[in-house]
């Protein structure tokens, strides 16, 4: 049988490309308000279709603890969906590519605590993964008609075991 068991990667911008977006601070901000803040621009392509507009919620969720099993991965088909820890406690970030309509092997990262991610549209991902008690995240991602969410229930669950 395959290997079921995913060791959990430092999450970077290189790596988690085809999936999205990480949204930390980049090398060369804007100096802005006579110098005193510095701008880091642009740092998610957020995606919106069929009559939505993007929105601003607050998620709570609870704590996981390590080892897991990861049963449940979703996707949301119009729009992306992009989440920014409101403390500085790192977080799981588990996606996959689509094979045949399905999500492919996963992928396991874990954030350095000041990163935020922001999916692609379309794209499979695990439910939100704090690791911490009482973590607050602001969520930007797209409000409106239809149906924005697709689940996938693998049949053998992935042991999510390790951190490198």
């Amino acid at each position: 049988s395959m290997n079921r068991e995913l060791v959990v990667e430092k999450l970077t911008a290189e790596k988690f490309k085809k999936f999205g977006d990480v949204v930390e601070p980049k090398d060369n901000p804007l100096l802005i308000n006579k110098n005193k803040c510095e701008r880091h621009n642009d740092l998610a392509f957020l995606q919106v279709s069929n009559c939505g507009h993007l929105g601003v919620s607050i998620f709570s969720s609870e704590k996981y603890t390590l080892p897991f099993q990861l049963l449940l991965m979703e996707r949301h088909p119009l729009g992306s969906q992009c989440f920014i820890p409101m403390s500085e406690e790192p977080f799981l970030v588990i996606v996959s590519a689509d094979k045949d309509g399905c999500p492919d092997r996963p992928s396991a990262f874990i954030t350095n605590g000041k990163q935020g991610i922001n999916y692609k549209q379309n794209i499979w991902h695990s439910v939100l993964t704090p690791l911490s008690e009482n973590t607050l995240f602001t969520v930007i991602d797209r409000i409106g008609p239809g149906k924005n969410v697709e689940e996938y229930i693998f049949d053998q669950p992935w042991l999510v075991r390790s951190l490198l």
